[in-house]
């Protein structure tokens, strides 16, 4: 039977269903979360999430790896969704007045669309194959990000037809491998915005896209009352990672800022491009 996997679960072209499947895995999980070694993985993912929110965006696309190196992908997915909304909250707070709404006004809708394709291909569509796609993306841009001859750039205002494409990839990338960093990027990055504009126009789109998954991860299954109660627990290393994300924001230099964010892109590209080739 071939298997395909979609969202940290996998799927087959059968009748067995996603939730089923992923409750079976959720129950072989169960021991695990009581080892010391899940605990320190749960709490370096759940920072991981929470530097993200606080202004270092594509860091978090680490947390579902680290925790999965432990764990079945879908629990870890599961555990750490509640982590990103709570952590989206104080995130939100630090970048309430920082962010620029015209990128906000096309991406939040194309992002919609994105997580509602994710929602509907949730069992034909292969996770590797997406994830490979993402990594080549975020790969190349960030090559060519720090290869290309420096120049002076004005800002740029951010146009409509580009930002609903790579939107709506964001989405459909978020909802299914929780890797939306990588095509926001490729959007926005070029358009030269302020750090703590970019930060807080990141934080507060991709705090919408956590909250509209919510209900589709529920009902395929990935959310459970053992998920949450160990959710409950990682939101203060979140909460704190926050914290230190925005004061790390604040401090770096802009051109560091934005060299450091690239470097990231480019070693988290390298890493999903790695998970979708060797399947």
């Amino acid at each position: 039977m071939r298997q395909r996997r979609i969202a940290g679960y996998p799927l087959w072209r059968k009748a067995v269903k996603p939730s089923q499947t992923q409750m079976i895995q959720a129950r072989a999980d169960l021991t695990e979360l009581h080892s010391p070694g899940f605990w320190l993985a749960a709490v370096v993912a759940a920072m991981l999430v929470g530097l993200s929110k606080g202004g270092l965006q594509t860091i978090g696309l680490l947390g579902v790896p680290v925790l999965s190196l432990l764990i079945s992908p879908v629990v870890a997915a599961g555990i750490l969704l509640p982590v990103y909304v709570v952590s989206d909250v104080f995130g939100l707070w630090a970048y309430r007045r920082d962010y620029s709404a015209r990128h906000l006004a096309i991406l939040i809708p194309a992002t919609t669309i994105g997580v509602g394709l994710g929602w509907a291909a949730a069992s034909s569509v292969s996770e590797q194959l997406v994830t490979g796609i993402v990594g080549a993306i975020g790969l190349v841009f960030a090559l060519y990000q720090l290869l290309r001859r420096p120049v002076a750039r004005l800002a740029q205002d951010a146009a409509v037809t580009p930002g609903l494409f790579w939107g709506t990839i964001a989405g459909f990338t978020s909802f299914v491998s929780h890797a939306g960093g990588p095509p926001f990027q490729v959007y926005v990055l070029p358009h030269n915005l302020h750090k703590a504009v970019y930060a807080g126009t990141t934080t507060i789109l991709f705090a919408y896209v956590n909250v509209i998954k919510l209900f589709p991860y529920y009902a395929l299954g990935q959310l459970s009352l053992a998920n949450l109660q160990v959710s409950a627990l990682l939101l203060l290393p979140g909460a704190i990672a926050v914290y230190i994300g925005v004061r790390l924001t604040k401090i770096l230099p802009e051109v560091l800022f934005f060299r450091v964010v690239t470097w990231l892109l480019l070693l988290v590209s390298v890493k999903l491009l790695w998970d979708g080739l060797k399947g």
